[in-house]
């Protein structure tokens, strides 16, 4: 499949793009997901009930209504900077496998980090502008802006003006022509997270290798995932591969518990994939997964004998920096 991609850097710092969308008004539209108040809420029904459900395990529903108002304040003040001959548009997380996106739209995601990477695999060089809504509570790697900053952040993005960061992306390709995309890591394994079998093929010194694997999953992931899910797995392994830069056309890979067998082998558990190299699955298990960034709603699934490939994707993530 053909995609976008964000234009060539036309000068400053090293891995900075510049975008270069069509000659149409843009339209903004605002990413968001629902707060822990607005779950409680669907699922207990009142502040009361949620009240005493939270008291109960030793928490207040003002911690609750405190981040609420937070989130509710930095849309607020989002929607207010988009100037008034602007297009708008908002769509909550959950409904991003159905949402589209136009060539034109400047995408702004207001909350965590994580929810960067769950509209990224949604977006062909659209620009994204990353809002923390709770400065201090998330880390920061992808949310890089405040609130009060879009008044003049959002004319200079339209005006191809502000600094784009293009992030390398993970693709997942099934031997039927299915594929599947994310920033951070794409993980292969059974639905329920049991016992996976497969074959898998990676190229290890200039060649090709083979393992039969019984384990709980691969994560294969880009230099953005490698501070995240990969940077966790690689703490518990010696001699990890070195982590790609987020920029970087690379990726790293893990093996999660790899059991050995009289069939099933551990010495292909961890590596890299440099120079457009690329990871192959053979699935020999019924009930294989794939799915990126966590959303494990919008996934792939392997039957016995499919052929799945992971490679660097050939799109990117364009990601406005402060």
């Amino acid at each position: 499949m053909s995609v976008a991609r964000p234009g060539p850097a036309t000068g400053g710092e090293p891995g900075i793009d510049r975008w270069a969308g069509p000659g149409l008004a843009p339209r903004v539209v605002v990413v968001s997901r629902r707060s822990e108040l607005d779950e409680l809420l669907a699922r207990h029904g009142t502040r009361a009930a949620a009240s005493w459900y939270l008291a109960a395990r030793g928490r207040e529903l003002a911690e609750v209504v405190d981040r609420h108002e937070a989130l509710q304040a930095a849309l607020t003040t989002v929607g207010a900077a988009v100037p008034a001959q602007w297009r708008r548009g908002a769509v909550d997380r959950d409904d991003l496998p159905r949402f589209l996106f136009a060539p034109e739209d400047i995408v702004v995601a207001v909350g965590p980090d994580g929810l960067v990477a769950n509209v990224a695999k949604y977006l062909t060089g659209q620009p994204v502008i990353g809002v923390d809504p709770e400065p201090g509570r998330n880390a920061g790697v992808l949310v890089r802006h405040r609130a009060g900053q879009l008044t003049g952040l959002l004319p200079a993005v339209a005006a191809k003006a502000a600094g784009v960061r293009s992030r390398a992306m993970v693709r997942a390709t099934l031997d039927d022509g299915q594929e599947l995309v994310g920033l951070n890591e794409v993980y292969v394994g059974h639905a329920s997270h049991q016992s996976a079998r497969y074959l898998l093929s990676v190229p290890v010194g200039g060649r090709t290798r083979r393992e039969r694997h019984s384990s709980s999953g691969v994560v294969v992931g880009s230099g953005t995932g490698a501070t995240g899910w990969c940077a966790s797995i690689a703490r518990d392994r010696p001699g990890a591969p070195r982590p790609p830069a987020p920029e970087e056309g690379a990726l790293c890979w893990f093996v999660r518990e790899a059991w050995p067998s009289p069939v099933t082998g551990v010495s292909l558990t961890a590596g890299r994939l440099d120079g457009g190299e690329e990871l192959e699955l053979t699935a020999e298990s019924e009930g294989l997964v794939v799915f990126a960034d966590g959303l494990e709603s919008d996934r792939l699934t392997l039957d016995w004998g499919q052929r799945l490939t992971v490679g660097v994707a050939p799109r990117r993530l364009a990601l406005v920096e402060p």
